[in-house]
């Protein structure tokens, strides 16, 4: 009997029996593909919804199971023993009997699509068989065999085109994240006493713990940034308190022998678990719930081996440590504070930069936003600092010591949430000139929204601190339309922190590694993701960065562990210059090539020179933050990277290149304006009702543009869309409200002289209306 006659018989089996053996398929395959869809899967269906009920694990995402090659066999060297054990296949004969004893499988789980198509060409193209399924395809073409007896085999292929499923259960069990505390032998050896100080901004929460932290015999202090480790390390050494710095591109000991001393400041990321200390201060614990970076502080909060932690932060985040702390056993002392000097909502917005007074900040959330602001406040023959997030830490306190010193004529301060930590500011008054931050959601996308209660608490909080000149503080906004919003969402309590974050480790990924050698470095990260099981009380923290450095660095031979630490080095993926940086360090260490001063140097064009305008800028710090890199990985690959103190010295020059170049950053935002925005001799005519209404309308879409930091484009010719050319110049963010009333104001008095000059002529005005038409006619 052929191989299609047998596949034409099952297919005329009576439905029973056809059902009895679909069952007995099912059963064997639902462990390794989960549960089918349609007849084949009702009973897969049923039984996977037992397993769930009775605490089964969930079922994985298989469309992060990338297929492996198999290659079909060659001629074999012994020739084909299955051919005379029984007799040679013709493919042509059962090719078609393939698909019709598996077409009955083929729209059910996407695995088996795969597992299938890939075992039929393999067969198909293979010049010989294995002699066990060369017997048993003969047998079954001579009805001594049923087709069932081919998933065995099937089964095994697709063992191989995916190990995934033959690992399952040992997955599971590394990627199991419930019990966290577990992790930490260390920290739940010792009796730990926790202290939660909780206040709002300037309530002098941080200063008790940091008292506690000076007076100890042993301390660590856990900032969220390189600014605050560097403060708590001068203050601490100032108040005769030996303390080393340990960020993740500096380190720092004070000991003359260079030994280690009792105190060490970090920034979280950098705590050791296994050091034991008396004291230990962990600040901004609300940054617990932060999607990329709160697995930092879950680490630091069950890790860290210290007879007293203190825990510094916001309210919101109380309910959640008192319950991570059950689960370890220590009990939570809560201390509240309150707010040291008073801070009020004005009723009444800015609404013109002619109305700043002296500590004054204007608060924006994009570049575009700070150098316009900036552009129009030199205008008006003012002075005012810059700080925003991707400034050197250096040239942040240059500016900030700038803005604060009272015998200095700048006096204003135009700045983005960068200001919301790290930095002593004496302001007198918060000004957001916008509402709308851009921000990333859980699937990697752009929105737009409006702070929340806690962004715009932390950044109002720096409005009249205790340590400042300004004993009370103010709030308001740029624009009267947003001022009742503010009011709102101050207003509003803030939401619970109800998870903290986790993150896989290194051990985690190379266990994973080892049950699936084949697989990529991202598509492990994405499986572990899948296949993680953790509590309610947890979440695993967003991976897209450190997979964005795996997939670029893919393609380059390095070992898991080293490939593991170039993709947790933090970087910039917005800057071209910054990513680049990364695959060629990886590149030059997989070719066991040093990275030294002199290479360094060739490679970013040392010297460089001071920036003449907005992008020289720009290019200078992606240079800084290549610099950081390499100074990250020194600390890592130190043979690799062996002169991290001679870069540093270069880093700290460029950094005050760029402290100049921020000094005048007026003059290189005027530089960087290559043609006109405006023809003020051609400006159309348009009402003052009109241009206002039109300014209303836009202003907030405006700025929300801007804050997605969309690049401006060419103005639209004149005769494009309905809209006047201001309107049109408004909405693309090419304009601000303030520049187009200034830029109406002087428009109208060049033409109430131009009118008074032709009629002294006798110049027709229709003339003149002619001669406007004309490109060169002014």
């Amino acid at each position: 009997m052929s191989f299609s006659r047998c596949a034409l018989l099952w297919a005329r089996l009576p439905a029973g029996r056809q059902a009895g053996h679909r069952a007995a398929i099912c059963s064997a395959l639902r462990p390794h593909f989960g549960p089918f869809p349609g007849l084949l899967g009702q009973v897969s269906v049923l039984a996977t919804a037992s397993s769930s009920a009775s605490g089964g694990s969930k079922i994985p995402n298989t469309s992060l199971f990338v297929p492996l090659t198999v290659k079909p066999q060659g001629p074999s060297a012994d020739g084909d023993v299955g051919a005379e054990l029984t007799r040679p296949l013709d493919k042509s004969e059962w090719r078609q009997g393939v698909v019709c004893i598996f077409s009955f499988c083929v729209s059910t789980a996407r695995l088996f699509h795969q597992a299938f198509i890939s075992f039929r060409n393999y067969i198909m193209q293979s010049h010989s068989l294995d002699v066990d399924i060369h017997i048993v395809l003969n047998d079954i073409c001579f009805g001594a065999a049923h087709v069932d007896d081919l998933f065995p085999f099937f089964l095994r292929h697709a063992k191989q085109i995916f190990p995934v499923l033959d690992c399952k259960d040992d997955l599971r069990k590394i990627s199991d994240l419930r019990i966290p505390p577990n992790w930490y032998p260390d920290a739940r050896a010792v009796q730990r006493k926790i202290i939660f100080h909780s206040g709002p901004t300037n309530s002098g929460k941080t200063y008790h713990a940091i008292q506690k932290y000076f007076s100890a015999k042993s301390g660590v202090y856990c900032g969220p940034l390189k600014l605050l480790a560097h403060e708590i390390f001068e203050k601490s050494n100032a108040a005769g308190v030996p303390c080393d710095l340990v960020t993740g591109e500096e380190r720092v000991t004070v000991q003359p022998d260079g030994k280690q001393s009792s105190h060490v400041s970090c920034t979280v990321e950098m705590c050791s678990v296994t050091t034991p200390y008396e004291v230990a201060v962990i600040d901004e614990i609300q940054m617990i719930r932060d999607p990329a970076r709160g697995w930092a502080w879950t680490r630091a909060l069950l890790g860290l081996c210290a007879e007293e932690v203190h825990l510094c932060g916001e309210p919101a985040a109380i309910d959640l440590v008192t319950e991570l702390m059950y689960t370890t056993g220590e009990e939570v002392e809560v201390r509240e504070y309150k707010r040291l000097t008073p801070i009020s909502v004005l009723d009444h917005a800015l609404e013109s930069l002619d109305n700043l007074r002296p500590g004054d900040c204007i608060v924006c959330f994009s570049k575009n936003d700070i150098y316009s602001v900036s552009r129009q406040i030199e205008i008006r023959g003012l002075e005012s600092a810059v700080i925003y997030g991707s400034l050197p830490p250096g040239t942040k306190l240059a500016q900030a010591k700038k803005f604060n010193d009272p015998n200095d004529p700048c006096k204003i301060l135009v700045a983005t949430d960068a200001i919301g930590m790290g930095l002593n500011l004496s302001i007198r008054r918060i000004i957001f000139y916008s509402l709308i931050k851009p921000s990333i959601n859980e699937k990697g996308e752009k929105e737009l929204e409006p702070i929340t209660t806690s962004q715009a608490l932390q950044i109002a909080g720096r409005a009249g601190r205790f340590s400042s000149q300004f004993k009370e503080g103010e709030v308001t906004t740029m624009n009267h339309e947003d001022l009742s919003l503010l009011k709102e969402i101050l207003k509003r309590p803030v939401d619970p922190i109800t998870a903290a974050g986790l993150h896989p480790t290194a051990e985690q990924i190379e266990m994973f590694a080892y049950h699936l050698p084949d697989t990529t470095l991202s598509n492990l990260i994405d499986i572990f993701v899948d296949f993680s099981q953790v509590d309610g009380q947890y979440f695993v923290c967003n991976m897209d960065d450190f997979k964005f450095s795996a997939e670029l660095i893919q393609h380059i031979p390095l070992s898991l562990r080293v490939r593991y630490i170039f993709c947790t080095a933090p970087i910039n993926k917005k800057q071209p210059f910054v990513c680049s940086s990364l695959l060629q360090f990886a590149r030059q260490y997989s070719r066991n090539e040093p990275l030294t001063f002199a290479w360094l140097r060739r490679y970013i064009k040392w010297p460089l020179l001071p920036p003449k305008n907005i992008k020289d800028l720009m290019d200078l710090e992606a240079v800084h933050d290549v610099l950081d890199l390499y100074l990250w990985l020194s600390y890592r690959f130190m043979d690799m990277f062996p002169d991290g103190s001679l870069i540093r010295d270069l880093q700290k020059e460029l950094d005050g290149i760029i402290q100049a170049g921020v000094h005048n950053i007026t003059k290189l935002i005027k530089v960087s304006e290559t043609h006109k925005l405006l023809n003020l001799e051609g400006f159309p005519s348009v009402s003052q009702s009109r241009l206002s209404g039109t300014l209303k309308s836009q202003a907030r879409r405006t700025r929300g543009t801007k804050a997605l930091g969309s690049k401006a484009t060419e103005p639209p010719s004149p005769n494009a869309g309905e809209l006047s050319l201001a309107s049109r110049l408004v909405q693309q963010g090419l304009l601000t409200p303030d520049m187009l009333k200034q830029l109406e104001k002087e428009w109208m008095t060049q033409q109430t002289e131009r009118s008074k000059e032709r009629t002294e002529s006798g110049t027709h005005p229709k003339g003149t209306r002619r001669k406007k038409k004309e490109p060169d006619s002014d």
